[in-house]
């Protein structure tokens, strides 16, 4: 069997439950890397070297070259499970990295920088939104999501139980947080102010983040509606991104010298195993952090 055979046979395992925007990844890395290179091979002849040969030869960033060898590695390990093949051998293949991965922290913005981002963008709900980016490390999509039954006055967090997620056609799908797993925010005393006033008025199940006139925020809108090229420049950052932001609260966290596996839970950027390993452990991280960043970012959103 080849692996377009395996293809047309697995795919619909393969994607089912996965989210829309991975999925799209998965058919672009298949249709663009993966069946060019090695679409007519049969499953039971592909190795290691010829992997890591596809990889070398594949365009384009380490990041997308990552996405095609996801999709691959999914197909094999579901042949490995058929009795197809052996093993999977994606597991042995050496991976793409990112030029300049060790270079994250150069993103981020320093506290100094978040005040001049903070005072660029006019007094308003796109300001509001980019705050709460920074203060709490959310995702775009967790913080367009966010509820005023998440928020936690009493306790000083937050509770990050789900995002939108593109669904393709300008829809978006609410689904939970990137990691399946709900996990909590810091709320400093900055933001808390901002949040209280948002949800002045609001039910449970109202968002907490909108557009000027109620609308549904997103990166795009709030590029445009900030003027994004101008606060590039304004911070000498050309290639900055709304994405950086949750750079910016980690590298603070670490600068006010919050333990690691806290930042980790935070933010969550561990995979699901070290997820659960710090779930208990971790369950006030959120509220440890608060005194960083009070300590840190003690200037007003709001100016007077």
């Amino acid at each position: 069997m080849t692996l377009n055979n395996w293809k047309e046979r697995h795919w619909a395992t393969l994607v089912e439950g996965v989210r829309p925007a991975t999925e799209a990844a998965y058919e672009r890395g298949w249709r663009l890397r993966v069946q060019p290179w090695l679409g007519h091979r049969k499953l039971e002849s592909l190795g290691v070297t010829d992997i890591d040969d596809a990889i070398a030869g594949w365009s384009g960033s380490a990041s997308t070259r990552n996405d095609a060898l996801a999709v691959l590695s999914r197909l094999l390990e579901g042949a490995a499970r058929a009795g197809i093949i052996a093993a999977n051998p994606v597991r042995l293949a050496r991976r793409p990295r990112q030029e300049g991965a060790g270079e994250v922290r150069s993103r981020a913005l320093t506290a100094a920088e978040v005040k001049v981002m903070l005072e660029f963008v006019p007094d308003g709900p796109h300001r509001d939104y980019l705050a709460a980016l920074v203060y709490t490390g959310m995702r775009a999509g967790e913080a367009s999501a966010l509820r005023v039954g998440d928020v936690d006055l009493d306790h000083g967090v937050i509770h990050v139980r789900r995002t939108f997620s593109p669904a393709g056609g300008g829809r978006v799908q609410e689904q939970t947080p990137k990691s399946h797993k709900e996990r909590s925010v810091p709320l400093p005393s900055s933001l808390r102010s901002v949040v209280i006033r948002r949800i002045e008025g609001l039910g449970r199940n109202d968002l907490v983040f909108t557009g000027p006139n109620g609308g549904r925020l997103n990166t795009s809108n709030v590029r445009r509606a900030v003027e994004w090229e101008g606060l590039r420049t304004q911070l000498d950052r050309p290639d900055f991104r709304i994405h950086d932001l949750r750079h910016t609260l980690a590298t603070l966290l670490f600068d006010a010298g919050a333990a690691a596996n806290d930042v980790q839970a935070i933010l969550g950027h561990s995979s699901m195993q070290v997820t659960e390993r710090y779930s208990r452990a971790r369950s006030d991280a959120a509220l440890r952090a608060n005194g960083a960043l009070n300590r840190l970012l003690d200037f007003p959103i709001h100016q007077d």
